[in-house]
């Protein structure tokens, strides 16, 4: 049967002390459930990215909201016609996203959010803001928003650096930055704030939300997603990018037509370390 694979990722900023005790009754859920992917526990709250049967996947969701802690946690829901994850993994993070900063704590503290309709309709009527992706250099290759700001960071953690590095002039300037689906902007956001910016807003589901919701409009490209799939397009289906076999670049259909892409070889990226 086509497409019945369900994809689903989800998180939550949440005190877990427990957070130890939580991973054998999770592990046992996701297998009974016939579940694969990950989930992520840090005292600071769950993230997480499965895969499975309609079935299991209610099974799994009908298990976390047995704790109100994790009740009606917003999912970003895709299907595929295959599995796109090797195994089931319950690991235990210091951060559920990691910026290596503990004053950080988004269960008490994050910016506003701003719906995908109302950021559509800011970029449609061309209002003064700044479009900010926090996400590494490799993702932005493969797809962003029109005239979004590119950090050029290679990992979350040096975002903050890169915040210190903007321009003040900006700083007056609301903000509206995305990531894939909103995680890293619970936390970004934060560090906007306390680094002066004045207007930080947090796009609401990140870009696969806004893909959810409203399309592609004012999105050039693909958006790259952590698993077998690579990336998706604004209507939520696979999209032509591959990972290199050497380096794990995600390469862009264009690139695959490249002289340096030899299949588990090399490819644009990794070719001069041949």
């Amino acid at each position: 049967m086509s497409d019945s694979i369900v994809n689903i990722a989800g998180y939550r900023f949440v005190d877990l002390p427990d957070r130890d005790e939580l991973r054998p009754p999770m592990t046992e859920a996701c297998k009974a459930s016939g579940l694969r992917g990950t989930i992520l526990l840090a005292h600071e709250g769950i993230n997480f990215f499965l895969a499975g049967t309609q079935h299991g996947v209610d099974e799994f969701l009908a298990f976390l909201d047995s704790d109100v802690r994790f009740l009606d946690i917003p999912l970003k829901i895709s299907h595929t016609d295959y599995q796109p994850f090797n195994r089931m993994n319950v690991r235990l993070k210091k951060e559920i996203i990691s910026i290596g900063m503990d004053e950080v704590q988004p269960a008490v503290f994050t910016g506003d959010s701003i719906a995908p309709k109302e950021f559509k309709k800011w970029l449609d009527d061309g209002k003064a803001v700044t479009v900010l992706d926090t996400r590494n250099d490799y993702e932005i290759r493969l797809g962003t928003f029109e005239n979004a700001m590119d950090l050029d960071i290679k990992s979350f953690r040096a975002f903050p650096a890169a915040v210190e590095a903007m321009p003040d002039e900006l700083k007056d300037t609301p903000v509206v930055m995305f990531c894939t689906g909103g995680i890293r902007c619970e936390k970004a956001s934060v560090v906007m704030l306390e680094a002066g910016f004045k207007d930080v807003r947090q796009l609401e589901g990140g870009i696969l939300g806004y893909f959810e919701e409203v399309g592609g409009s004012h999105w050039n490209g693909d958006c790259f997603v952590f698993d077998h799939r690579v990336a998706l397009t604004p209507e939520l289906k696979e999209s032509e990018a591959i990972q290199c076999f050497a380096c794990r670049q995600p390469l862009t259909a264009e690139e695959q037509q490249s002289p340096s892409y030899v299949v588990e070889v090399s490819c644009p990226y990794c070719v001069h370390l041949r």
